[in-house]
């Protein structure tokens, strides 16, 4: 699989991580396009930064402060492709998240609401997607120390948003050399965003590609840069990035939990369950969990407030999800004379089946079409699966 690995070594920025993608191979028409769409046309250069040829991108956009709605329409509007403009949506709701925890509720965006950097993360957004790669992981990210001065005040580094951001994520840190801001809130929420493979899970690796991205400032010394790889590893990464959601209800009904967690399904949720739990007074009651992709969770979160009329609902967000190769076996057995093609899924691990199973849709249709037991259907497809991979050396359960 093709990993795009980033190395914030002097930490990261909006721009920064548009100028490596770019330098990386990055749709640069697709990027100036979306990047247009909401400021104007950006500037994109080759600039030096201690010696190392970077790519620099500037938006040349005017001081003005948004609401976050305000950012969301923006986003909407712009000409990024859908999934980048969806990405995008999704940092800035980090970014407003990490604000109120800091802030309070209705807290205001300031400088990662101003054009720029809207301008930056729907740039970056729409050049991961141009690259498209199988997944991407982030190196610890340098903070830098000190302090800096902005809407609030004067503030510790790295910035509260920042550290708010990474706080959320899965992102490991690193001081950093420098006494100033090396990792932007835009830039943590890009990185956080972007994350689905923790790099200690790549195993060995060939680097394919390098890019740089340049910071606006040249000091001496230490490269101002952003470096961006794409790495051939072998097999899948083990793992993805889900929302887990979460609320206790002791008021619903059977019927009514087993119809919603149907809705959920067909909504999009990975999983969904409802577990008996004892509440507050000695009530019974059920905890409900849905198990998302980060774009289903406002959709899903609407349908849980409306079939269970729950009052609040927890969101545990981009959760690191271990995730075995999967493959799909199509198997041809006999039933009774009559001939049934029936999908197996197969789990893998170290090159070593861990797990088979008949797909069930598959199954129930062959065994109501021949009035038998769904067991005797599953345990006959699943037997002819083993007896196939023994016969190719496959070492099974």
């Amino acid at each position: 699989m093709n990993t795009l690995l980033f190395d914030p070594f002097n930490g990261a920025a909006g721009d920064m991580i548009i100028g490596s993608l770019l330098d990386l191979g990055a749709d640069e028409g697709l990027v100036r396009a979306a990047m247009r769409s909401v400021v104007g046309e950006p500037t994109i250069e080759r600039v030096d930064r201690s010696g190392i040829r970077a790519v620099r991108v500037r938006a040349h956009a005017p001081v003005v402060h948004r609401t976050l709605d305000e950012v969301l329409d923006r986003v909407a509007e712009s000409d990024a492709p859908a999934p980048a403009r969806e990405m995008a949506r999704r940092v800035f709701l980090r970014i407003h998240r990490a604000e109120e925890s800091i802030h309070g509720p209705g807290a205001h965006f300031h400088e990662v609401g101003a054009d720029d950097a809207v301008a930056d993360v729907v740039g970056a957004c729409t050049a991961l997607y141009s690259l498209s790669p199988d997944g991407v992981a982030v190196l610890p990210v340098a903070l830098g120390r000190g302090f800096a001065v902005g809407a609030h005040g004067t503030f510790p580094i790295p910035a509260p948003a920042t550290v708010a951001i990474l706080a959320a994520s899965d992102l490991k840190t690193a001081p950093g050399e420098e006494e100033r801001e090396l990792c932007t809130p835009t830039g943590a929420a890009l990185l956080a965003e972007f994350s689905t493979v923790r790099p200690e899970d790549l195993g060995p690796r060939t680097i394919r590609a390098v890019g740089y991205g340049a910071g606006s400032r040249n000091p001496p010394g230490r490269p101002n840069v952003l470096r961006s790889m794409l790495v051939e590893t072998e097999g899948r990464a083990h793992g993805d990035r889900v929302d887990i959601l979460e609320t206790n209800v002791d008021d619903v009904t059977g019927e009514a939990l087993a119809y919603t967690i149907g809705r959920l399904m067909e909504e999009g949720a990975r999983d969904a369950s409802a577990t008996p739990v004892v509440m507050k007074k000695g009530r019974s009651g059920h905890l409900v969990r849905v198990v998302c992709r980060p774009d289903a969770t406002d959709r899903l979160v609407g349908v849980m407030a409306a079939e269970l009329g729950t009052l609040g609902i927890r969101c545990l967000p981009m959760v690191h999800r271990a995730v075995a190769e999967r493959t799909i076996e199509p198997v041809t057995v006999t039933i009774r004379g009559r001939e049934y093609t029936i999908d197996v899924k197969c789990g893998w691990s170290g090159g070593k089946i861990t797990s088979f199973k008949a797909e069930y849709e598959q199954a129930a249709a062959c065994a109501r079409d021949l009035g038998i037991p769904l067991r005797e259907v599953a345990g006959t497809v699943e037997a002819a699966a083993r007896a196939r991979f023994i016969e190719r050396g496959v070492l099974v359960p």
